[in-house]
């Protein structure tokens, strides 16, 4: 694999036309468990991917940082068992030096229980997902993923089930958030990335990526890439409800030389419309899900300073981040390959002021849903924007290479693990 290239792995979904429920417009960790006499503080947790930790910082007004967490406690342990396996150990090495640019990958995704006293996390280059103790530090469960690399993760509505993707193996497992415990797996497309619970908790959907990490990014090779489609699944019985390629979609619209690998996406607020972005392209599409179609595309300007070579796109992205303002009138996008990130009007699909950022990795809303929160993975902060008036607001330092950003919770007066 080559070394020029990085994998986000951030694919939301694509959408399912009437005989399943589409996913909520914004995945969020589940709030307080029921019963739970605990009193919780909301926030948001920022993976950097690099340095193996977590930050965590206010979900709205100035997102001042609030404490850190160490995600590879046990880093000394796991080392030594890959270092007794030559096949984990070229997969490590493999890992660290393509899609980790040098760098291994310490944190994927995150999610908080529903009681606030833990944080769940995949950890792309031990294969595996733990459950912290935000009060200690310590873990709590590790479950080792099939194959050699975890990815992203989906929390169920109620907060109690995690689903994971294992890259490598082409498979999801679905976990219990409290005990680690596997309670079902299901086959994807190659490459499965995002996984999303849809809002009834009755389906989990799968987005397979295929192969974004390899040189073979010229149009006519597009075949290359893999089996890139979308898996959902019945979420009691992990048995496949349906399969979704976009590649029927956007050739009935006359985009055949667009990919149908599915980057993030965002729904509407009444599930109706889905606005996704695909591998190489700077912009979006709305697509309706009652007709099963693609009604709009959306092209974002392009930065002069980037480069045409495609080969040279983190993980065959231009453009990676799409998140929604709660009540559906504004887009957020993040360019990632043109250093901004900016907001778009809806009904209109007019874009605002191109908000000047650093490679960013991720888009996600504040907690008071008025701002678009985006990792800066090339300047290691995270840059709020405000809906209405599409500027920047604030920006806030954080650790190496922030990659996801995800709405949680934590007990009141938390402030970091204990000593010890």
């Amino acid at each position: 694999m080559p070394t020029r290239r990085t994998r986000s792995l951030c694919v939301l979904a694509a959408a399912l036309a009437l005989t399943v429920t589409a996913p909520a417009a914004v995945a969020t960790a589940a709030g307080p468990a029921p019963g739970s006499s605990a009193a919780l503080n909301e926030v948001m947790f920022v993976g950097n991917n690099w340095d193996g930790t977590a930050d965590v910082i206010e979900s709205t007004g100035d997102f001042a940082r609030i404490g850190r967490i160490d995600v590879v406690p046990d880093k000394d342990e796991r080392m030594a068992e890959i270092n007794a396996d030559p096949i984990h150990w070229i997969y490590f090495m493999a890992i660290r030096n393509s899609v980790g640019e040098g760098h291994d990958q310490f944190v994927d995704d995150m999610y908080s229980t529903p009681d606030g006293t833990s944080v769940v996390v995949s950890r792309p280059s031990f294969a595996d997902v733990v459950s912290l103790d935000l009060a200690t530090g310590r873990i709590n469960w590790r479950f080792p993923v099939s194959g050699y690399r975890s990815d992203h993760m989906a929390v169920s509505p109620d907060g109690r089930r995690v689903a994971v993707s294992a890259s490598t193996s082409n498979r999801v497992h679905v976990l219990d958030i409290g005990t680690g415990e596997e309670l079902g797996s299901f086959a994807t497309g190659d490459k499965p990335h995002e996984n999303v619970f849809s809002s009834d908790g009755k389906y989990i959907w799968n987005m397979a990526i295929g192969d974004v990490n390899t040189a073979l990014d010229a149009t006519w090779l597009d075949w290359t890439k893999g089996d890139r489609r979308i898996t959902v699944v019945d979420a009691t019985t992990f048995e496949q409800v349906k399969v979704i390629d976009m590649r029927e979609r956007l050739d009935a619209v006359g985009l055949k030389d667009h990919s149908d690998a599915v980057r993030p996406a965002a729904f509407s607020p009444d599930e109706s419309k889905l606005y996704f972005q695909v591998s190489f392209f700077n912009g979006f599409f709305e697509y309706e899900v009652a007709t099963d179609r693609i009604t709009r595309t959306k092209t974002l300007p392009k930065n002069p300073a980037t480069s045409d070579d495609r080969t040279t796109w983190v993980n065959d992205s231009r453009h990676h981040g799409i998140t929604m303002k709660p009540d559906g009138t504004k887009l957020c996008v993040a360019g990632t390959m043109d250093d901004y990130a900016t907001v778009v009007d809806r009904a209109t699909l007019q874009e605002g002021p191109l908000v000047s950022v650093s490679k960013p990795y991720w888009a996600t809303v504040s907690g008071d849903g008025k701002s678009c929160v985006v990792s800066e993975s090339g300047a290691d902060q995270v840059t709020a924007i405000d809906f209405r008036t599409g500027e920047k607001t604030v920006s806030v330092p954080v650790g190496d290479h922030p990659q996801r950003v995800r709405l949680g919770h934590v007990v009141a007066g938390w402030t970091g693990p204990s000593a010890g």
